[in-house]
Parts: C-alpha cells; structure tokens; sequence
C-alpha cells in the first residue's frame, strides 16, 4: 500500500511504521521532525499537527491507500488531518483506546458497551477519555464507512512510553527483593505493539472499518507470569516479595496502578483485563508469545535506554517511594 502515518516515532507510530517496511509498504510520515530521523525508506513531512494550513502544505495534493493516525489529544487536530484527506485517501486507521467507554467499564464488556462524550471539535486536551472520542467522532466526520476504530487496550512491547514494562524490568534489575502486588494469579490482558500494528495494516488493506476492542484474549497470562518471564528473559538475581493490596495501600505504594489492577483509593477495578475480544480475534488479530514481548523490549532497552518521561503524564521515576518499598520489605523479612 501507499500509507501516511501521522505520526510514526514514538511507540505504537513506530511500530506501524517499522512493520509497514517490512511488509514492502510505501510509507510516508508526517510530524514535526524533532524526536527521531526518518526510518530509511521513509518519505518524511514536516509539519506542526496543530497547525492546519502547515499540515495542508506539507501533503501538497498527495494521495494515499490508507492513513494511519495515533493523536491523543486536542480532537479538533484529528478533525483537520481527516478533512484535509477525505478525498485523497481510501481508509482511515485511528488508534483509540478502550479509555472511550464510559467508566466504570462492565465486566466482559464488549464494543457496545456505553460510549464516553466526546466533541470533535475539542481543543481540550486534558481528558484522555474524551480526546479519543473525539477524535474517534472526527475521523467518521470525514470517513463513515472507511475509518478503523482500533480501541486499543494495554499496549506493550518494543519503544513503550508509558512506562509500565520498561519501568518493572529497571525495578527487576537492581537485584535483591522487589515487592510484587499480590495476588499472582491476577489475569491480564494486553497486545504487543507490533501485534497491533500488523493488524491495522492487514485491515487497511481489506478495507476492514468500525470499531474494535483491540487486544489479547482475556485469562491468557497472569501477573505472576509477567513478572516471572521477564527474570527469565533477562536472567535478573531478584526475589520478588508478594505483598497484599490493602498492606501496599497501608504504606502509601501504589503498586498494580501502572498495570490497571486498582484505583487510587485502593480498590480493584472489574472490566480493566476481561474485555470480550471475539470481534477483532474473528477479523484476523494474532498474538505472539509473552516472551516475545519481554525479550524484545529489554533488547529494546538496553540498546537505546530508556525512553523520555511523556509531557501528559508523571515521570515513572515519581512512582514508588524506595524507602517505603524497603520499610515494607523488612517488615515482611520478620
């Protein structure tokens, strides 16, 4: 296919970019230029999302197959990019998120589990929920019938910025005891970047639209199993400690937030990592195996290091306050 990706240096643009080439895809990107060269092979645009008339010049009358879009902010910038190539491109892929249903998200939930607001023409930027309906609402604006809606659930693998894999194989690494939030046999739900990438392809290719719940099956792997397969793939001398949520609470560590297993408050979200993803396993997703993900992302890791705090979120560094951990630790050790 002839695919622009608006975006395409930071995670999940990275990895759409990275498997477009291989498939022998001819891709151009479109971003500001600032946090990555160009992948070689790519034609590269310069142009400020936000500025619309910089964004019109930038594509100059182009054409292409297929477009793939990962904004998470202001909706009104999605609005602009799918008005500009309504008539010069034949699909739309957004990556949303499962973050557009409407919270508390119902166990088992599935795609027509009730929808956040969202307005299109947003210029806020501060509720995540929000700026993916929007931007959701804005790409069928332009491209009822031919947009991709893929509502992505946890995303992990190779160039990840939220910080949640990088973040525990950095907290494995120091060796020694590390508290684990117990119980280990909590069940996850995620997709591999990659998984996601390829799948948005194949489904531009076909002309797949609509919206999916797009991530693994659910019960496929637990926390334990997380945890232990990345000291196995990076051979880390570390014990993990399992500790209690109400314990973790009691010291003030919010350990199992970064994975979705509880709120601020303390208590256990249901619908986080039991989404029902019939849909999108009948239209083709495949998953690759856990270790995959691990090993390839402390590969990733330990060649670039780790990647740059996001400006919309804390830095993990702020996560975990260590002298607590440790306080903890040797109250567990009597």
């Amino acid at each position: 296919m002839k695919l622009l990706v608006l975006g395409g240096t930071h995670h999940v643009g990275r990895a759409v970019v990275e498997t477009a080439l291989r498939r022998g895809d001819e891709v151009t990107t479109l971003n500001r230029g600032l946090s990555r060269d160009p992948a070689p092979g790519v034609r590269a645009l310069i142009a400020d999302r936000s500025d619309p008339e910089a964004v019109r010049r930038a594509l100059d009358g182009g054409e292409w197959d297929a477009v793939v879009d990962t904004w998470a902010w202001a909706p009104r910038v999605v609005r602009d990019s799918a008005r500009l190539l309504s008539g010069r491109a034949g699909h739309y892929g957004y990556v949303s998120s499962r973050g557009v249903h409407r919270w508390p998200w119902p166990a088992g939930a599935d795609e027509q589990a009730p929808l956040d607001g969202g307005d299109p023409a947003g210029e806020d930027e501060a509720g995540y929920a929000a700026a993916k309906r929007g931007g959701e609402l804005a790409v069928l604006e332009s491209f009822d019938g031919r947009a991709l809606l893929a509502r992505a659930g946890m995303i992990l693998g190779p160039y990840e910025d939220v910080g949640r894999i990088p973040w525990w194989l950095r907290r494995l690494e120091k060796g020694g005891r590390v508290l684990a939030p117990a119980p280990a046999e909590t069940l996850l739900q995620y997709v591999d970047v990659r998984d996601l990438a390829t799948w948005m392809l194949q489904s531009a290719e076909r002309g797949l639209s609509g919206a999916f719940t797009t991530t693994g099956p659910p019960g496929a792997i637990t926390l334990g199993d997380l945890l232990t397969t990345m000291l196995e793939v990076t051979g880390f001398d570390t014990e993990l400690v399992w500790a209690p949520p109400e314990l973790l609470l009691r010291h003030g560590l919010p350990l199992g937030m970064e994975l979705g297993l509880r709120l601020p408050d303390g208590s256990a979200p249901s619908g986080m990592h039991d989404a029902d993803v019939s849909a999108v396993l009948a239209e083709g997703l495949t998953t690759r195996p856990l270790r995959d993900t691990l090993a390839d992302t402390w590969a990733w890791l330990q060649a670039e290091g780790d990647p740059a705090p996001r400006a919309d979120a804390p830095s993990p560094d702020t996560w975990l306050d260590a002298a607590a951990e440790q306080r903890l630790l040797d109250q567990l050790s009597h």
